[in-house]
């Protein structure tokens, strides 16, 4: 078995690796998404959904960079083009989303994609015994789980 400088198996990196860079994919999409809807947000909610938005995009911005760092970290190179993004991403993209309730669903519908994948990304990570983005994922999935239930709660539906 060959093993990297941080003591992880080389093959299972890269199975790691590739899922992430899905992830990334995926979050850039997440990002695109909720920078549309914060953006062209209408309607009696407005202000509320307005500020929400924007502190989910700020989030997912970070989030966006701690993937491309974790990947660099685990000696692989991130997906950096939109042509890679659109090709590898699975989660729907909202387009001139205005009415409030159809961008908290489109919100919802884009943790509900994201959250399969951190959690493949958690078995993978388990296996190579590789602390590290195990810990990273599982921040992620338990911040989005709390956002899913809050936006959830306030569509007034079941988690």
């Amino acid at each position: 078995m060959s093993f990297n400088s941080l003591g992880l198996k080389k093959a299972e990196v890269e199975k790691e690796i590739y899922a992430l860079n899905i992830l990334l994919s995926n979050y850039q999409t997440y990002y695109q998404n909720l920078r549309g809807v914060h953006w062209n947000i209408k309607g009696k909610r407005f202000f509320e959904l307005h500020v929400k938005f924007e502190e989910l995009y700020n989030a997912a911005q970070e989030q966006v960079d701690e993937i491309a760092e974790r990947i660099l970290t685990l000696g692989g190179v991130p997906f950096n083009t939109l042509e890679s993004y659109v090709k590898h991403a699975t989660i729907p993209v909202g387009e001139n989303v205005f009415d409030d309730d159809k961008a908290v669903r489109l919100v919802i519908d884009s943790l509900v994609a994201l959250l399969p994948l951190e959690r493949e990304l958690l078995e993978l990570s388990d296996k190579a015994n590789d602390a590290g983005t195990n810990s990273l994922i599982n921040d992620f999935v338990v911040e989005q789980e709390k956002n899913l239930w809050m936006l959830k709660s306030y569509l007034n539906e079941a988690i």
